[in-house]
């Protein structure tokens, strides 16, 4: 079996593996498994609506998946993402409500804002991890509580003791009326575009430019990069700020165009801890994340229809997406069956 058609099967075999063992747990539990699964595909393609609402749902699941790539990719957990983008939130709807400017200015600033914010964010578990060699999973799992807590209490003086700030301009909206009467009014934004632009520019910080040849270095092997007259420890900093401005603009999504708004949270959105599945998707590479970001966050909103359509509790339908999920992720194992199935019928000739 050539390396095409092996490529080509591991995806479809562990989806259609997820899907079977996903309509046997159906089974057991004493649910149609075909309505379990027209409910899904109508809740992603049922109509523009949903299709609208899906890609929306994809947006911030693609930039937190590109966070915690990037930081893979230059031999760093950034499990903060999370953090990251809860407090790039808080700055892009700050900044939106703040002040009301031209939305050629605005909007590109309260972008820019949520990404700094963002960096920021990133660069004291990257300080921390390049001059102390504390380890950046544990400084940035408490780092997201802090960015939590820390946003909450912000949110309650600015809004004068409420748990919501007002809704942002209109000049530092993502909102777009072309794509909303073209998705018969989802909430799906312009968004998207700018996530789709952050993949272009992943791949080429990566592939094309110096800093991105000597993060990857940094990744491989740290000793051999300092002896070949690179600066470990700046590399270290530059790859989770890089990590953390991309978290950053996964929160300005929310903040700009699902929501237009931030609000004081109980616990946190899940989206940066999504986007580590997402990252592993993809393999973290850039053109691997819109594919795991696709399958999560279609599967994600698409299972919010189950409940309703098919009568599916939650419980079995997070079950179910979940073991779609890991199938998808067990891609190496299949890969590995495929190939020794097919040297044993060479063998067998």
């Amino acid at each position: 079996m050539s390396n095409r058609m092996t490529n080509l099967l591991v995806p479809i075999v562990s989806v259609i593996l997820g899907l079977l063992v996903g309509a046997v747990i159906m089974l057991v539990s004493g649910y149609n498994p075909l309505e379990g699964y027209a409910a899904l595909w109508n809740g992603i393609f049922g109509d523009m609506y949903t299709i609208g609402e899906t890609i929306r749902q994809i947006t911030p699941y693609l930039l937190a998946g590109l966070a915690v790539a990037f930081a893979f990719r230059s031999g760093l957990f950034n499990i903060g993402v999370e953090g990251q983008l809860i407090v790039g939130w808080f700055a892009a709807a700050y900044v939106g409500v703040a002040v009301e400017l031209p939305k050629i200015i605005h909007l590109p600033l309260a972008i820019i804002a949520a990404a700094v914010a963002g960096a920021l964010w990133g660069f004291v578990p990257g300080l921390l991890k390049a001059k102390f060699h504390v380890h950046e999973v544990i400084i940035t799992i408490m780092m997201n509580y802090i960015a939590l807590h820390v946003t909450n209490a912000l949110i309650r003086t600015v809004s004068d003791g409420g748990d919501r700030t007002e809704n942002i301009f209109a000049s530092a909206s993502l909102r777009s009326e072309f794509l909303e009467n073209l998705t018969e009014f989802s909430r799906l934004h312009l968004g998207i575009v700018l996530a789709l632009v952050m993949v272009g520019v992943m791949w080429f910080i990566l592939e094309k430019t110096t800093l991105g040849f000597e993060l990857k270095a940094v990744g491989f092997n740290k000793n051999a990069s300092q002896y070949a007259g690179m600066n470990v420890n700046k590399n270290i900093i530059l790859a989770m700020v890089i990590s953390g401005a991309f978290a950053g603009m996964a929160g300005a999504m929310e903040a700009l165009g699902t929501f237009e708004y931030v609000s004081s949270k109980g616990g946190f959105t899940g989206i940066g801890f999504d986007g580590i599945a997402v990252a592993l998707l993809g393999m973290n590479t850039p053109l691997g994340v819109i594919f795991g970001a696709t399958l999560f966050g279609s599967l994600k909103y698409g299972a919010l229809n189950m409940p309703n359509a098919a009568g599916i509790p939650i419980e079995i339908v997070e079950i179910v997406i979940a073991v779609i999920i890991f199938f998808v992720a067990s891609g190496y194992i299949i890969r590995l069956l495929l190939l020794r199935a097919s040297a044993k019928k060479k063998e067998a000739k």
